[in-house]
């Protein structure tokens, strides 16, 4: 399994992240089960937010319930929530984030959070809120590391005009048939082209350029929501022949050099999955370190229906 080391932190990061958003109706056997099918295969980073779960923290108190960390093992291990996202509005207040972290932090038993994120954009963000939150969360010890998520370049400078602290993540949306992150500069400056009309500002480059890591949520989905790609045939023909001649090659399943197709890119960017299968947790584990070729990932890349000019 690789991993990505963070400023400050006790462990470093799988660059495979699990992702506990659907978690709100197992039971303590089957999240035990499921954290325990990461570890095994080398995952040691948890993704949670306040919003998870039908309640507000549901997600993160089924957590802190059903897995007892001893000190030893919380420490090996990365757990990250997120903050901002209100019923009808965003919310990046000091107060809020404050006593949101507060909260998860009870309901996930644990003394601190190794990275909190800024969820959603909100665009009546004083940043000076901000920096007083995170100053005073980092200066208890109940933070260790500050990220945003489906933030633009822009708006992470904005936030950096009085954060103190490095903003080291940011999570967005990214698989290979969802990657206009990607797409759009493979296809620069080609006009009449939808593929390269940039709708991040430039953010991969952003990233790699300022250290920022990238964690790809919905790593396997079609768009937004709209069902996953592999073994879609109907849609994806050429892509699906493609992740099964790859996956024969490399002995994991499709579902591994999905994640591979992303964690080869060196943006050294991180894969959080939603899954609750522990079966797919290790399928997915497996495409962590897979070297595709240069020619094959742009295989994968143009069967997903981007262009290469």
């Amino acid at each position: 399994m690789e991993s990505i080391s963070f400023p400050g932190a006790k462990a470093p990061s799988s660059n495979v992240v699990l992702g506990l958003m659907r978690i709100a109706e197992l039971d303590d056997k089957d999240v035990r089960a499921l954290y325990d099918s990461a570890r095994d295969a080398g995952i040691n980073s948890f993704d949670h937010a306040d919003i998870y779960g039908p309640t507000r923290h549901a997600c993160e108190e089924r957590f802190g319930e059903a897995v007892t960390l001893s000190a030893a093992e919380r420490d090996a291990i990365v757990i990250q929530s997120k903050v901002g996202i209100r019923p009808g509005f965003f919310d990046f207040s000091r107060e809020h984030i404050v006593r949101t972290v507060d909260e998860s932090l009870a309901a996930l038993r644990t003394g601190y959070l190794d990275m909190l994120l800024l969820h959603r954009p909100d665009t009546l963000v004083e940043p000076e809120e901000v920096a007083a939150a995170f100053d005073e969360l980092h200066a208890a010890g109940k933070v260790v590391n500050f990220g945003v998520s489906n933030h633009t370049p822009g708006q992470v400078e904005l936030l950096k005009t009085a954060v103190r602290q490095p903003l080291v993540a940011n999570q967005v949306q990214l698989s290979i048939t969802h990657a206009p992150l990607i797409a759009s500069g493979v296809a620069a400056n080609m006009a009449g082209l939808d593929q390269s009309v940039s709708r991040d500002n430039g953010l991969l480059d952003y990233s790699r350029l300022h250290k920022m890591t990238l964690q790809a949520w919905s790593p396997f989905q079609k768009g937004f929501f709209d069902g996953v790609f592999i073994g879609d045939r109907e849609n994806y023909a050429e892509l699906n022949t493609a992740l099964d001649e790859l996956a024969a090659k490399y002995e994991v399943t499709p579902t591994g050099i999905a994640v591979a197709w992303i964690t080869r890119h060196p943006a050294d960017m991180q894969v959080v999955l939603g899954t609750t299968n522990p079966g797919r947790v290790a399928e997915s584990a497996a495409g962590s370190d897979i070297p595709l070729t240069r020619e094959e990932w742009y295989r994968l890349f143009r069967a997903a229906g981007h262009t290469l000019p």
